[in-house]
């Protein structure tokens, strides 16, 4: 039975992997893979297990190890539409347009500095995802030169995937290992910011360098042209409530969903505020026009949830191997034939399995990597090894334009070439993971 359930994650994890070739959201085998292995454990009643720190495998029935996992997911999942909609009410009051207000040189350095540390340091908090988005719209009416804007978007690429491991707000794989309580917000910005700022800063020295980016941008940078008066208000207090986030965990030590809904409730009250919206439960009955007119109810609407709906299957999946044990014990395994490369005190996983890690999730989704980390691996708050595979996966998938979130929808957006990519900037996003890995390295024998 255990070869039949590794067999169903590897075909549904391939279809996640090759969603591209085969034209299929990685949603739908996301979604059948997770509601397969689950039932099969159920019909078979099989004996599942739930890991408990300092105690191992601990047998409990079905029902109770679902719950268990879903509540873990849910928490994930409440989380990142709580940050999406506060995004989405920025967006709403074209806040964004606030960033333009900042780019004001003509060299086409100077402007990939601006842009590459506009990503590092938005990524962080709005996640690197978003963070692209908005940036390569502004590139977009920037600079009109089809090639010089797919190197920018590129490098773009590069320093978004390199803010967001640093943060425990700004990639999904951080956020996973905060909310486990893997690492801790402060220990996460300790241990990898200096080799995220690495891993951005070594390729865009080098792409500076480059013939490309010599002379300045054709044509004048149009003038900011805000849709909202309350634009530049909006920005920042959606910022500055998702930066919130993060301190109100550390004082209450609740889970981090119920700050980002606080968080979400604050800017939604402000939103409504400020557009004029006057909530009637009779006009809501009578009249569907009243939601139209709310920024909550038009950001809602706007959130990504085939993103949740994938998050939702490949972590419920991968919670199904781990109840069976079957996560656990490879790991046994893989730390007997894997040799550590490290010093026992400041890990107890091989650096070399993390490297392998970050690369490969330039092949495959990083999500279910790091899932599969945190069911395998027993170790405690603020392990070394937790800092390095946030920073091996939320970097290593910049070398494969598909590799990353970010890399996608740039790919989507500027109708970026694999091959273009893999050619031009797969190389120096290399570069810049190894930076940051050898950085982390050596910062990690200072500290520990």
């Amino acid at each position: 039975m255990e070869i039949l359930l590794v067999t169903i994650f590897i075909l549904g994890y391939l279809g996640i992997a090759f969603e591209h070739t085969f034209k299929i959201d990685k949603l739908i085998p996301a979604l059948a893979m997770m509601a397969i292995l689950w039932a099969l454990i159920a019909v078979n009643h099989l004996e599942v297990f739930e890991i408990v720190s300092g105690q191992g495998k601990v047998a409990h029935h079905v029902e109770p190890v679902l719950l268990h996992h879903l509540g873990k997911t849910a928490e994930i999942l409440f989380f990142l539409m709580g940050a999406m909609t506060i995004v989405e009410i920025i967006d709403y009051f074209d806040g964004f347009s606030t960033i333009k207000s900042f780019i004001k040189a003509k060299s086409k350095v100077k402007l990939l500095w601006l842009f590459t540390a506009l990503a590092f340091v938005l990524s962080a908090v709005i996640d690197n995802l978003t963070a692209t988005i908005v940036l390569i719209t502004i590139l977009q009416k920037i600079i009109k030169d089809k090639e010089t804007r797919l190197w920018f978007a590129g490098l773009i690429v590069i320093a978004a995937n390199a803010g967001g491991a640093w943060s425990p707000i700004g990639d999904v794989t951080t956020t996973m290992l905060w909310i486990a309580n893997k690492v801790s917000a402060d220990q996460l910005v300790v241990n990898v910011l200096i080799p995220s700022i690495l891993c951005f800063v070594v390729p865009t020295l080098i792409a500076s360098r480059m013939s490309v980016f010599k002379g300045e941008i054709e044509g004048e940078i149009a003038a900011v042209k805000e849709k909202s008066k309350y634009s530049a208000i909006m920005f920042y207090l959606g910022l500055g409530a998702i930066l919130f986030v993060p301190v109100f965990k550390t004082v209450t030590h609740l889970p981090p969903y119920v700050g980002m809904m606080l968080s979400l409730a604050i800017v939604a009250a402000v939103a409504e505020y400020l557009s004029n919206f006057k909530f009637s439960v009779a006009g809501a009955l009578q009249d569907d026009k009243t939601g139209h007119h709310s920024p909550i109810h038009k950001s809602l609407s706007k959130i990504e949830m085939p993103s949740l709906l994938f998050f939702l299957g490949i972590l419920m999946a991968v919670a199904a191997l781990e109840s069976l044990g079957m996560l656990f014990d490879f790991a046994g395994i893989l730390e007997k034939s894997v040799p550590m490369v490290g010093t026992e005190s400041a890990t107890r996983i091989s650096d070399l399995v993390v490297v392998l890690l970050g690369v490969g999730s330039a092949v495959i989704d990083n999500v279910p990597l790091v899932a599969a980390s945190i069911g395998m691996f027993d170790l405690p708050l603020n392990e070394p090894a937790w800092h390095f595979i946030a920073y091996a996966a939320g970097t290593g998938g910049s070398i494969l334009i598909i590799g990353s979130a970010a890399g996608v929808v740039a790919m989507g957006m500027e109708k970026i070439d694999f091959f273009w990519y893999l050619k031009k900037i797969g190389g120096l996003a290399f570069l810049g993971f190894v930076a940051g890995a050898i950085g982390f390295i050596v910062l990690r024998g200072l500290i520990h």
